[in-house]
């Protein structure tokens, strides 16, 4: 059945991107975080074209994302290390585990070992063993391929970028780890320092600009459409949606279109989000519900029922214009959206 709503999907950008990124790691090898579907673009897609273009490290949060991975036959870390539950694909080697607690490296280690990862804290208290947990050694014995961190503030100016990198820098040679890694997209515009030996970029590999370094580097890969399911005309004086948050002051021609919050245009676009049809540029007029948005006709030429319009997804624009994160105007690209890759 063919779906009144679908992401336009650039595969060169999303290729260039990562090579962008790559270029900007230096001598740092460069991954790719493909977790939480590749960040709505779909994963296996994702990570099939990145391979294609060189990519070698691959990252996803559990064990069911890794066994969708598992028939490409890639690197993959996954993120969240390992539970009882999920020994049995972890013994099956289709990824490594990264381990981020002493029960974690525990319950591995009775397993039988083999080559994992670790996370360590270095200050944003989320995920990660302790130094101290390195020094009094917790990781003895294990066969580490990659020690890596998390930045806290990449995407500010922070001060705490620089003691959280020197801190992990001072991990260098104490675990026997083959790798380390710290940088995220906005890590990797923090400069060299940062990159070490190899960096796991996520949102800009999708069009996300994190620091404005990337700003004019990276390209937008997400293009969602949308069919117009009526064209009517409002009258001067009517109101438009739920609420009525919009008011006509003068006729109007809208046109209502097969998309809204449950697909991932949040109500946050309500009288703020832009839409292209026939290439004008048209506004989005009251607010959006479950299924559906209205947007303006006015300067638009012949616009009718059936015709599809483009939302204007530029992810730093659309997180300004929305309040949402760019990482939420990914992820929450609906399973609705039929995605064609171009």
């Amino acid at each position: 059945m063919p779906a009144p709503l679908r992401l336009r999907l650039d595969g060169d950008a999303l290729v260039r991107n990562w090579q962008t990124l790559d270029r900007m790691s230096g001598r740092a090898a460069c991954g790719a975080a493909v977790k939480a579907n590749g960040y709505g673009l779909g994963a296996v897609e994702v990570a099939r074209r990145l391979a294609g273009a060189g990519c070698r490290d691959f990252f996803v949060s559990n064990w069911r994302e890794a066994v969708e991975l598992a028939p490409l036959g890639l690197a993959v870390s996954v993120l969240h290390g390992v539970r009882d539950e999920d020994m049995a694909a972890a013994r099956a080697g289709i990824a490594r585990p990264v381990l981020n607690t002493p029960a974690q490296v525990a319950r591995w280690k009775a397993g039988g070992g083999g080559a994992c990862d670790v996370m360590v804290d270095t200050g944003m208290n989320r995920l990660g063993v302790s130094a101290q947990d390195i020094a009094d050694g917790l990781l003895d014995g294990l066969e580490i391929e990659t020690l890596m961190s998390h930045l806290a503030c990449a995407d500010e100016d922070a001060a705490m970028n620089a003691v959280q990198r020197d801190r992990f820098a001072a991990l260098q040679g104490v675990t026997g780890a083959r790798r380390m890694s710290l940088a995220n997209s906005a890590g990797i515009a923090l400069g060299h320092d940062y990159a070490f030996d190899l960096t796991r970029p996520g949102l800009a590999v999708y069009g996300g600009v994190p620091r404005g370094e990337l700003g004019e580097v990276i390209t937008p890969v997400v293009y969602p459409e949308a069919e117009i399911l009526q064209v009517r005309r409002v009258c001067a004086g009517d109101a438009v949606g739920y609420n009525a948050t919009w008011t006509a002051k003068a006729d109007t021609d809208v046109a209502v279109v097969n998309l809204g919050y449950a697909d991932g245009y949040f109500r946050g676009f309500s009288d703020t989000g832009m839409v292209f049809a026939r290439g004008q540029r048209l506004p989005v007029l009251g607010r959006v519900s479950m299924d559906l948005a209205t947007i303006s006709l006015d300067g638009a030429d012949a616009v009718s029922e059936g015709d599809w319009v483009s939302f204007d997804y530029h992810l730093l624009a659309a997180a300004l214009a929305s309040g949402m994160s760019q990482y939420e105007l990914l992820t929450g690209l609906g399973r609705r959206f039929v995605r064609i890759w171009g």
